[in-house]
């Protein structure tokens, strides 16, 4: 079960680059239901996410490189790719801040797990978080690829 808020962010804070970050690239199989291939950094994965905006099923599989190569191409729309920073929050949370790049750049956007669905609507997000985009499935990874340039 995946619990997550997403928000826009117009401008990062000041250290973000000082955090660990991961090079990601993803495609989309389907988007409905959604499957999704992905490499980050060295690792391959496959994944299923169900329908739904803030709380959804998601199952992660793992790739080698060459399925991962061979199922590249027969992605739809465009291949995402951004940079991930993991910034800690509250001692208890992880802001994954999402910088889009190529065709999807100068998207910004930041999300946040949750453990419970109470917990998420609980959340108080720091100050440089912009716009809640939970609810919006415009800003999915998966509608943004058939898009093919950035949402602003």
């Amino acid at each position: 079960m995946e619990i997550e808020r997403k928000y826009l962010i117009q401008t990062p804070p000041e250290n973000y680059q000082s955090f660990p970050h991961t090079e990601m690239e993803q495609g989309y199989l389907s988007t409905s239901p959604v499957v999704r291939i992905r490499r980050s950094d060295d690792a391959y994965t496959l994944t299923y996410k169900s329908g739904g905006l803030m709380v959804r099923e998601e199952y992660n599989l793992p790739l080698t490189k060459e399925a991962y190569e061979h199922l590249r191409p027969k992605t739809d729309g465009i291949l995402i790719h951004k940079i991930r920073y993991k910034i800690p929050y509250q001692d208890k949370y992880t802001i994954e801040l999402d910088l889009f790049q190529d065709d999807l750049a100068p998207l910004i956007l930041a999300e946040v797990e949750f453990s419970t669905k109470e917990e998420a609507d609980r959340f108080s997000p720091p100050d440089w978080f912009g716009e809640d985009v939970t609810f919006s499935n415009r800003y999915h990874n998966s509608v943004l690829s058939q898009a093919g340039q950035a949402v602003l």
